[in-house]
């Protein structure tokens, strides 16, 4: 469309290429085996990798926040891509019965665990006091013996990677045009 454009969609290609290299490159951070609640009582985090090595946990801020929302129902779509290569689980505040009340209704498959203790959510750096709750994902490796290791995280948020929504509305005249996901 313009050569500025195509420049600066180039450098961007560019630095997500490095950015992937270093993470790839960052060292793992070991965590402990933290508990959840989940439909079936309580629930381990080392439970939740279930026959897989690899887990995607994504720490959403539970139905009163509308952009969590949004994250959870792009993630629906692409949940048998995600399971092919990890286990996926969404961890929230909200109560058990809550979380799948809201599954119900937008049609989530995924599973989900309440991190009730704030614990796992604080450990990981996305709970604190004066703040609340953050949203973002974290990516969890199991070894050989069972102690499980953070090998990356990010953080989510409008513009991000992680909701087809934000790039696909910065196409449209006028971008995203005041919209807030409901």
């Amino acid at each position: 469309m313009s050569p500025e454009i195509d420049a600066l969609a180039k450098r961007i290609y560019d630095l997500k290429e490095e950015l992937y290299k270093l993470r790839a490159e960052a060292q793992p951070e070991k965590v402990e085996d933290f508990s959840f609640e989940g439909p079936d009582g309580s629930v381990m985090l080392s439970a939740l990798f279930g026959d897989k090595s690899e887990l995607l946990l994504v720490h959403n801020m539970g139905a009163s926040c509308s952009y969590c929302t949004l994250w959870a129902d792009g993630f629906s779509g692409y949940l048998r891509h995600l399971e092919e290569r990890a286990s996926f689980v969404l961890v929230s505040p909200d109560s058990v019965e809550n979380q799948q009340k809201l599954a119900a209704e937008r049609g989530w498959h995924f599973r989900m665990v309440q991190d009730s203790t704030k614990d796992f959510s604080r450990a990981m750096g996305f709970y604190n006091e004066k703040d609340g709750w953050w949203p973002a994902v974290s990516a969890f490796h199991k070894d050989e013996n069972g102690v499980i290791w953070r090998t990356g995280m990010d953080h989510f948020g409008p513009g991000d990677d992680y909701c087809l929504v934000w790039p696909m509305f910065s196409l449209l005249k006028g971008g995203e045009a005041g919209w807030e996901p409901s």
